[in-house]
């Protein structure tokens, strides 16, 4: 993987899009770290990538904020007498690193910032994860064009779960933005499943990098 995208950050049209699933994969692609910045409640989402790619822990990376609360991270901060700052934050050494957030990327840090503020205080490209629902298209598009207003690089979108192929063709045509994978509504996910996708996932980051 080249040295501009080493460290991924995983973020989403929503809350429930599918950004662990994601992470996984790409994990497992890349060989890579997992970091999740700010745990709202129960680490389920670490739980889920151990268990989805048997991940070593060395490679499972301590969140800066673990708050016991599952609600926005604000809200979950401030039950735990806590405020965050986006100061708080800074990249791990490891590499290559796969960041997932928290929410959509207007879920709020604090009063004044948000998951997008964060993720320009990284300073990492970004993979968009969208699934398709009515709305998602209007959901997708702002989300592309708040990271393009900010001057983040949009890595690729990943597509979950149920297919739609007219929403696809016109959420990529009006990004400009490459689809790095498109994940099935899997009724079961096993290991082998997710070395399938990781597989895919190389193949179509090889020929990216081709371009």
């Amino acid at each position: 993987m080249s040295d501009n995208r080493s460290k991924l950050f995983i973020t989403a049209i929503g809350t429930d899009s599918g950004k662990t699933l994601v992470s996984a994969i790409f994990i497992k692609a890349l060989n890579a770290s997992y970091w999740k910045p700010i745990q709202a409640g129960l680490p389920a989402d670490v739980t889920a990538v151990k268990k989805l790619i048997s991940l070593p822990e060395h490679k499972i990376l301590p969140s800066r904020y673990a708050l016991k609360t599952p609600a926005s991270p604000h809200a979950a901060a401030a039950i735990d007498g806590l405020t965050m700052q986006l100061e708080d934050f800074a990249l791990p050494a490891a590499d290559p690193l796969i960041v997932e957030g928290a929410g959509g990327l207007m879920v709020p840090v604090n009063e004044e910032k948000l998951i997008i503020d964060l993720i320009q205080h990284l300073n990492v490209p970004v993979v968009l994860v969208c699934n398709l629902y009515l709305g998602s298209i209007n959901h997708s598009l702002l989300s592309i064009e708040a990271l393009q207003s900010r001057g983040i690089r949009i890595l690729g979108i990943v597509f979950n779960g149920n297919e739609n192929a007219a929403s696809e063709r016109v959420i990529l045509n009006f990004a400009k933005t490459p689809c790095l994978l498109r994940i099935k509504q899997e009724e079961t996910l096993t290991t082998q499943i997710i070395d399938q996708y990781a597989e895919e996932l190389r193949r179509n980051l090889t020929k990216l990098d081709a371009q």
